[in-house]
């Protein structure tokens, strides 16, 4: 689903230049859920940012389902964006004067769907996050855990083949944090590949496979079961 080969990244800050990603090799296949962990400055946010077609890159090659990313036009992008991406945010980036349902169904929108069928299937969607019943409460109504529910529901309604899911719990209490990650492990055995930037260990354990980031390169890349397993044998 996503093959990455020798991907450079640097950000020019006045006269000098901070090299970010420092040739990133990394395969993730369809299905996957990987979380990508990293200190603040390890190149996490940039390598999300570069995954969701929102960043170019400067060396290397990306293949999005076999598709190159590279030297897109920004409307080239959105499509491939709509087609594939849903993103998942730790500030839920719900717009505040639109009720929970209208939010969900602000994607199909965007596909020019009419607003009868673009409604009817944010209900099912909000009923898959457990949130039917809130359909008609606006954000400043639902708690944290709610909100990122509502985020996940629109994630989702424009079937896309890929979650990048940005600090999803960052902003959430443990209770809700493992909550949020059930809804989106119950994604993934659907068969979307999901891909969460986090800084807790407890939540990337979670997930499949962790990569971990420091300093632009890859540090490691495991199986967290498998690795418990071998910490409980020695």
């Amino acid at each position: 689903m996503i093959h990455l080969k020798n991907i450079h990244k640097s950000y020019q800050m006045g006269s000098n230049s901070l090299h970010v990603l420092k040739g990133i090799d990394l395969s993730i296949q369809p299905g996957e859920m990987v979380s990508i962990m990293g200190s603040s400055g390890s190149g996490k946010s940039t390598l999300l940012n570069i995954l969701g077609i929102l960043d170019n890159y400067d060396q290397g090659d990306y293949l999005l389902d076999n598709k190159p990313i590279k030297k897109l036009t920004e409307t080239k992008a959105a499509l491939l964006r709509n087609e594939y991406i849903g993103f998942v945010f730790q500030s839920f980036n719900l717009i505040s004067f639109k009720n929970a349902m209208e939010n969900v169904a602000l994607p199909l929108y965007y596909k020019g769907i009419n607003r009868k069928k673009r409604n009817k299937t944010a209900l099912e969607y909000l009923e898959k996050v457990g949130l039917l019943d809130w359909a008609e409460h606006m954000p400043n109504e639902l708690s944290g855990g709610q909100k990122q529910r509502v985020a996940i529901a629109r994630s989702l309604i424009a079937r896309p083949k890929v979650i990048l899911a940005d600090e999803p719990t960052g902003a959430l209490d443990s209770t809700t944090s493992y909550e949020v990650m059930e809804i989106l492990k119950s994604i993934n055995e659907e068969g979307i590949t999901v891909l969460i930037v986090t800084h807790e260990e407890d939540i990337s354990r979670m997930t499949k496979r962790v990569i971990k980031l420091k300093d632009g390169f890859i540090e490691a890349d495991y199986v967290p079961e498998a690795l418990e397993q071998f910490a409980k044998a020695i």
